[in-house]
């Protein structure tokens, strides 16, 4: 017998607050967690939607120190972005926080030290590569090096993105730090590490036997998990931006993301309900039902109910109805490849357009397997079944109501026997859109809905009342009474999905709200009430909006490919004579070092073959000093001198630049005599 709860916590993926938000992550979490929200609240039912920024972690750091600023000046700029964007979307969270608040460090801290004191962790002491120059041990991505597989340079120590293999830092071929460039060494560090393998028992049979009525693709992950065995898992890294390990003997260690991410959830609730969190989270009539994508079923379904359990005093999930992703014509979405369609530039390029966005992602969710986006479906999908369906449906009711009645709701007489064939469609919709709803099926429950509004429509047209006008009033009065009912269980039915549609549809209506309850009654609008002016509830998009959607998208391919297979574009043809005018010398390197407060900068002074020059060079990422001294490389010897960090720099060092980025500085491959002329 299925248990009833008093309430219910819903949570939503912290969003990473390196990036914007795009639809892949709209599709496979947000616009279902709001979905149910709102259903839930139609109901008058107790629950809480929580949302809120995930700012820790080695990639927000990558990103500000590509970026010269700091990681919090990335995670203010993106909780600020995407917290505006799901607000502008409707995405209706009670509260949205941020991991790097203060309120969820001491929970995270406090939460750590609980299960410390429990002896819920054990201690390992492990070999990770260190940058002695940087004096840091370094995260997987802050190691490059040739790929063992493909032999690309600029692999990461954790994935190479030209060849996609999964790697780990020990396999990379001459392995060096992203940070200083120095060849890192292998030495010892200690760390805290969950016992998964200690929580596996309970974790089998609370999945495996307890909760078989969870999605297959969230089953399945978790039995393939539990059948080869859970091992213990580091809950510390090596790192200076984080929640500082709160024990002694931790310096310079933080929390590891994966561990103090979940617990912002409690955190975030702390701050909405400082008085009242903990039967939200704590109380067994409390149900507590994750939003997430497939990549996250491991950390929500094993991974943090162990953390809850190993804690002692929290409920654990009843329900992760994760889903799988969402692709984009025909291609894997990839924010590094700018291969995505961003939420906010989305609202700036459509307007008042939200519930299109909201309808077309329900009705393609990959709820059982990755499904596709495409600008043509999009346009269809509005063009053929928002306008030309739904929203026609509601125009011609509420246009022909105001022409024949002042916009006042007509009596409604005897019924026929298609009246009542029609209406008897509407009435028994109510239970079969909760079913789905109650079972996470938001595609099938839209999907439900907008037949009703196909019924509505066809009513309409076989009717016909326009031509019964001039014979007929009261039959006439009869069949617009039956549609402005079935148009206000359209706003009930829709709300849950098109939430700003249906409150304009009910300002049309002039009714303020509705109740779920009332959802399949054919007396939701009183003989003789006062509606308003009609509105087009939807309109048209046309090609030229598409086409620049797509446009957009091609010129994003051609520039992806322009940096992975050619080189940048040749610039335009110069005079020989002026060529002639750069003065190409080959220098030794006497002395190179680091210039203070700059880490793209180093000093070098060469011997030009007239006498000794200072150059500036910005490339303290890809070489260490020591790497440059006593070589010869190739340079500009009449260049005018600039000053850069106050050093006057007489001439520029040539290199060469990886489509990855990364400099290699041109030398000669013979010793040649210092002020050689490079012809």
């Amino acid at each position: 017998m299925e248990k009833k709860f008093k309430r219910t916590t819903v949570t939503s993926a912290l969003p990473y607050a390196n990036g914007p938000v795009h639809i892949g992550h709209l599709a496979g979490v947000y616009v279902p967690a709001d979905i149910y929200v709102r259903y839930l609240r139609l109901k008058k039912e107790d629950v809480i939607f929580i949302g809120g920024s995930d700012e820790h972690g080695v990639p927000i750091t990558i990103r500000a120190r590509k970026e010269g600023v700091t990681p919090q000046d990335i995670v203010d700029r993106y909780h600020t972005l995407i917290k505006d964007s799901f607000k502008e979307f409707g995405i209706s969270f009670d509260v949205y926080g941020r991991t790097s608040s203060p309120i969820h460090h001491e929970t995270a801290s406090q939460f750590f030290r609980t299960l410390y004191e429990k002896g819920e962790f054990i201690e390992k002491t492990s070999e990770q590569y260190y940058d002695e120059e940087a004096h840091t041990f370094l995260a997987d991505r802050y190691i490059t090096g040739e790929c063992p597989h493909c032999h690309a340079e600029g692999a990461y120590g954790d994935q190479c993105e030209k060849c996609g293999s999964t790697l780990s830092p020990t396999e990379l071929i001459n392995p060096k730090s992203a940070i200083s460039g120095s060849k890192p060494v292998m030495k010892k560090t200690k760390h805290w590490y969950l016992p998964l393998d200690k929580h596996e028992g309970w974790l089998r049979k609370w999945i495996l036997e307890d909760h078989k009525e969870w999605r297959p693709n969230v089953y399945g992950q978790c039995k393939s998990w539990l059948d080869m065995g859970l091992q213990p898992r580091a809950v510390s890294r090596d790192l200076d931006w984080g929640i500082p390990v709160p024990v002694e003997g931790a310096e310079g260690k933080v929390l590891y993301v994966w561990f103090d991410a979940p617990i912002g959830y409690i955190s975030n609730t702390k701050e909405l309900l400082p008085d009242s969190w903990e039967k939200w989270w704590k109380d067994p009539e409390t149900r507590l039902v994750h939003f997430i994508g497939k990549d996250n079923i491991v950390f929500h379904c094993i991974v943090f109910p162990a953390m809850l359990k190993a804690e002692g005093s929290y409920i654990l999930p009843d329900n992760v109805p994760a889903n799988e992703f969402l692709n984009l014509e025909g291609d894997k979405i990839s924010t590094s490849r700018n291969w995505a369609v961003w939420l906010h530039e989305y609202l700036h390029d459509f307007p008042g357009k939200q519930d299109v966005l909201r309808y077309v992602l329900t009705a393609n969710a990959p709820e059982t397997k990755d499904n596709d986006f495409t600008w043509k479906d999009f346009q269809a999908r509005n063009n053929n079944e928002l306008v030309a369906v739904y929203g026609n449906f509601v125009n011609r009711a509420l246009v022909l109501t105001g022409k024949y009645f002042d916009n006042k709701v007509p009596t409604c007489g005897e019924l026929t026997e298609y009246d009542r064939e029609t209406l008897k469609e509407f009435a028994n919709v109510k239970a079969e859109v909760e079913r789905l709803l109650d079972t996470f099926k938001f595609r099938d429950a839209q999907k439900e809905v907008m037949n009703l509004a196909r019924i509505g429509n066809k009513y309409l047209a076989d009717t016909e009342p326009w031509k019964l006008a001039k014979t007929d009033m009261p039959r006439v009065a009869t069949i617009l009474n039956i549609s402005l009912q079935l148009v206000a269980n359209l706003a009930i039915a829709f709300e849950p999905f098109l939430p700003f549609s249906s409150k304009k549809l009910r300002d049309m209506l002039n009714i303020t709200s509705f109740d779920w309850e009332q959802l399949g009654r054919i007396d939701l609008l009183a003989t003789g009430h006062q509606l308003n002016k009609a509105e087009l509830l939807f309109e048209k998009i046309e090609d030229s909006a598409i086409e620049a959607q797509v446009q957009k998208l091609l010129d994003t391919k051609k520039a992806n490919e322009a940096t992975s297979h050619t080189a940048n574009p040749v610039k335009e043809t110069i005079e020989f004579d002026t060529f002639e005018k750069l003065d190409i010398r080959v220098g030794t390197i006497l002395e190179c070092q680091k210039v203070p407060k700059a880490d793209k900068l180093l000093q070098f002074k060469i011997d030009d073959g007239l006498g000794t020059r200072t150059i500036v060079s910005g490339i303290a990422k890809h070489y260490r000093p020591e790497e440059l001294t006593g070589k010869q490389i190739c340079f500009i010897a009449n260049l005018a001198p600039r000053k850069l960090k106050g050093i006057v720099s007489e001439g520029m060092i040539l290199s060469a630049e990886n489509s990855d980025g990364t400099l290699s500085v041109i030398m000669p491959q013979k010793e040649v005599k210092p002020g050689s002329e490079v012809k």
